[in-house]
């Protein structure tokens, strides 16, 4: 199997915009289940690793937590945001290896964050907008790098399509 490239800075890279695209979430999160700290736990560790602060180990526990508090609760947005959390806490394990599953890591917060902001009836594509337009030129040659993503034909997986495509399109000007 061939092997992709990645360096601890292109991971940085990946976390604090993965980062980014959770956390302009997460305030969706703590309104509806106020008392559950562990996405906002997930995205501080997130930051951690991000500014050099933390090794990738202590990052497993946080990523099975948030995903842990997405699972329990029944609220679809608090969900959604959870899951976000926990894509990006786990983006620091992507693996070099050149398969297109990597790429659904990388797309997984901005598509938990729009699909948050879809299920509480804001605008899931001003979400996607502002992932993409975030997204520095690491990014989008890291996910370069990979095979295309296999997203499915639901309406997540569009969303995911999307994501991808416009990852992997020139950034616009700025």
């Amino acid at each position: 199997m061939d092997s992709v490239p990645l360096t601890d800075d292109d991971r940085r890279a990946l976390v604090t915009w993965a980062a980014d695209c959770a956390q302009r979430v997460l305030p969706l999160f703590e309104r509806r289940v106020p008392d559950d700290p562990r996405p906002r736990a997930a995205l501080d560790g997130t930051r951690a690793f991000a500014n050099g602060e933390r090794h990738r180990g202590p990052l497993r526990p946080l990523a099975w937590a948030a995903l842990a508090a997405a699972k329990e609760t029944d609220d679809p947005v608090a969900y959604a945001v959870a899951r976000a959390a926990a894509a990006a806490v786990a983006i620091p394990y992507i693996h070099p290896i050149a398969t297109p599953h990597q790429v659904k890591h990388i797309v997984g917060p901005p598509l938990y964050a729009a699909r948050a902001r879809a299920l509480a009836g804001e605008d899931a594509d001003e979400e996607v907008r502002w992932a993409l337009g975030h997204a520095d030129t690491t990014v989008r040659e890291v996910t370069r790098r990979f095979p295309r993503g296999r997203h499915g034909r639901t309406a997540l997986g569009s969303l995911s399509a999307k994501i991808e495509d416009g990852l992997r399109a020139p950034a616009p000007a700025r």
